[in-house]
């Protein structure tokens, strides 16, 4: 395929000043997220010593944080943006539960869309850290699919709340509560409804998979796994990005994928159109959730009335101030102000 035509989109006084203007709008806009939610939590402190029963390093423990996590955390970051986050998932009956539900009450998300079950634990990813290195990881989580049951409960929770959304997002991290059946149901209700449904897929599954979403959201590595081509046949290809992203309109069925290249900022489908959008990262110590924001930001900008490549700067400037901070952590609105109006 030949390289297309590209528009360039920067973000100039005007667009600033438009994106600014719209975010009034944004509160008291709805998104619906159907997905696997977490808890993220961190051990942090020093290391002196290795133990004398094993050859491991000893950490002092100097401090402790826990956060929400995976889809939560796209909630969380559509709360602090100024909107309202009507939040679908699934947790154990367990303590990972009981700190995930403070979490939701602290940060102001709503947690009547929850589904318990009792078979499973709560998704919950312990990072135990030496200042910024990682030491380990522990995570408590089953990743197999829903039993029917409890993935009904998901379906009927999210038709009662979908009359109240502006826009949904279908979030995926593989942790079993997006199913194939579930994901066919979800587009079948929103088709219905006429709500706009985003996905933010996951690279283990193909395209079809996610096949009559209006838009996906991959990174570059996932979009090639998604699309079915190989890395191989594409590393010296210069229209890489451009093929890939045209594979996956065409496998997944969407309208519009909005593709998230790191410092190389975003290569928007829409249609025919193609958009690139530049990043607006300063410093980078953290992307752990930049994704997150970047969902969170595109559809509140949407349902905001921006137009996707606003929607897109938008949530690259979000993007660029999480990518500062040490962690999952979101958006907040004086934050992003700022960072829109220092942007050069």
């Amino acid at each position: 395929m030949k390289k297309p035509q590209v528009i360039k989109a920067e973000a100039g006084t005007t667009e600033k000043k438009t994106l600014i203007d719209a975010l009034p709008k944004i509160k008291g806009k709805r998104i619906l997220i159907v997905g696997d939610v977490g808890l993220d939590e961190y051990v942090m402190g020093q290391v002196r010593r290795i133990s004398p029963e094993a050859p491991v390093p000893i950490l002092e423990v100097e401090s402790e944080d826990k956060r929400l996590g995976l889809a939560a955390n796209i909630s969380r970051n559509i709360v602090t943006l100024g909107g309202e986050a009507l939040t679908v998932g699934v947790v154990g009956n367990d303590t990972g539960a009981d700190m995930l539900k403070d979490l939701f009450k602290q940060g102001k998300v709503s947690w009547d869309g929850m589904i318990v079950d009792g078979q499973r634990p709560t998704t919950r990813k312990t990072r135990v850290m030496a200042q910024h290195h990682h030491l380990v990881r522990v995570d408590y989580e089953l990743t197999r699919y829903l039993a029917p049951e409890t993935e009904a409960r998901v379906l009927e929770k999210t038709r009662e709340l979908l009359p109240l959304a502006d826009v949904v997002i279908l979030q995926d991290y593989a942790k079993g509560v997006v199913s194939e059946s579930l994901t066919k149901a979800v587009v079948e209700l929103c088709r219905e409804a006429g709500k706009r449904l985003l996905v933010d897929p996951h690279r283990s599954k193909g395209a079809e998979f996610y096949h009559g979403v209006d838009l996906i959201k991959p990174n570059y590595d996932e979009s090639v796994a998604l699309s079915g081509l190989r890395f191989d046949d594409l590393k010296d290809n210069p229209n890489k990005v451009y093929d890939v992203g045209r594979a996956l309109q065409k496998k997944s069925g969407a309208h519009e994928v909005v593709l998230t290249r790191g410092k190389d900022g975003m290569t928007i489908f829409s249609g025919e159109d193609v958009t690139e959008v530049p990043t607006y990262a300063r410093k980078v110590f953290d992307v752990s959730g930049a994704g997150d924001t970047v969902v969170a930001a595109l559809s509140l900008g949407l349902a905001s009335g921006l137009n996707l490549v606003q929607s897109c700067m938008l949530a690259n400037f979000a993007a660029g101030v999480v990518v500062g901070k040490v962690g999952t952590a979101p958006c907040e609105v004086s934050e992003l102000i700022e960072y829109i109006q220092t942007a050069h």
